[in-house]
């Protein structure tokens, strides 16, 4: 069976899990979980490659790779690295990849790898105490963008034209000013995605309501609109964002706190996000992350700690299938969905 083919018929019978669920020896396609030996490390940044190959990242300065499906992890992690919170990971295949370290001033860092983790350099390091890098995105493999929380009142952003060898401060006059205690949210490394070769949006909360911002241009100059997503909270907002093209995006997030409902918890956009309507049956509790499936143009993925959502008819309606936690999903065009959270969990996929 060819590759193209392989990947619609699981596409396939996930889509149809209601369908087949009750049909004897049948069992509807599931995350099945790789040992990464790392229970101890949150792993919130995850770059699937493929099927085969994937990195993750995650507290306590540590970076996984596989590259035989997760039957093994190699950990890569930079060294010296054991007191970063590491958020974010972009990789362009199994040698290269972009990490980003997350917090206030010199916490801050992107380090960048070009032959597997066995060494990586430091790219940068954020100087400024008011800054807190929080995500980052790539348009391709040389243009990228990292996004800070507010910096004298407006999103940070930082830009990369060599595969994050190097990064600069982008002006800011392009960008909206920053509602009071507006931020974005570490939580899965997806409140800065990118679609396209210039289009980025950018994930908030926190303020008195959650807003998407959009930059066509890549990153120089935004717009910006409110989310249905309820916000008002520091824990409260929209968590992650996912675009299958320029049109078409997801939302997803509510409040993180476990003993709080989240009202809400995705959103769609059929417009670039100049517009977003909330899920007529939403995921029944926060979530932190959300993926497209490929060769889809109506199914996706939602993550977060109480368990995975998936609609197929384009985020109006979820339906959980899986009450796993996880904290972040990433697909890739061979159906390499992979999925990776608390106490070192990844799954990946299959049927």
């Amino acid at each position: 069976m060819g590759a193209g083919v392989a990947c619609a018929a699981a596409l396939a019978a996930l889509t149809a899990v209601p369908a087949q669920a009750h049909e004897p020896g049948h069992r509807a396609p599931h995350w099945a979980a790789k040992d990464t030996g790392s229970s101890g490390v949150r792993l919130r940044g995850l770059a699937a490659v493929s099927r085969d190959t994937a990195w993750v990242a995650g507290t306590q300065g540590t970076v996984l790779r596989t590259t035989d499906g997760g039957a093994s992890w190699r950990n890569v992690s930079p060294p010296g690295a054991g007191e970063l919170q590491f958020r974010d990971i972009e990789a362009f295949d199994a040698r290269r990849a972009v990490v980003l370290a997350i917090g206030e001033g010199e916490a801050s860092r992107v380090y960048r790898t070009d032959d597997g983790g066995a060494s990586w350099t430091e790219s940068f390091r954020n100087t400024d105490a008011k800054a807190f890098y929080d995500c980052l995105t790539f348009f391709d493999r040389r243009h990228g963008l990292a996004m800070s929380d507010p910096v004298g009142g407006r999103f940070r952003i930082l830009s990369t034209a060599d595969g994050g060898r190097s990064w600069k401060v982008l002006p800011d006059a392009g960008m909206p000013p920053a509602l009071d205690g507006e931020a974005g949210f570490a939580a899965s490394g997806q409140c800065l995605v990118s679609a396209g070769s210039r289009d980025v949006w950018l994930a908030t909360g926190g303020a008195a309501r959650a807003r998407v911002l959009h930059s066509a241009d890549r990153g120089l100059t935004w717009t910006v609109s409110d989310a249905p997503i309820p916000a008002g909270d520091p824990a409260r907002g929209v968590f992650a964002l996912a675009f299958r093209d320029r049109a078409h995006g997801l939302a997803v997030g509510g409040d993180y706190r476990p003993d709080q409902s989240s009202a809400r918890p995705a959103a769609r956009s059929t417009d670039g996000g100049r517009t977003w309507r909330p899920a007529d049956r939403p995921p029944p509790a926060y979530r932190s992350g959300v993926a497209w499936l490929p060769h889809s143009r109506t199914a996706a993925l939602a993550v977060g700690p109480t368990g995975t959502d998936l609609t197929t008819d384009g985020g109006r309606t979820w339906r959980t299938v899986d009450t796993g936690s996880y904290d972040t999903v990433d697909c890739t065009p061979d159906l390499g969905c992979w999925a990776s959270g608390e106490q070192g969990r990844v799954a990946r996929l299959e049927s």
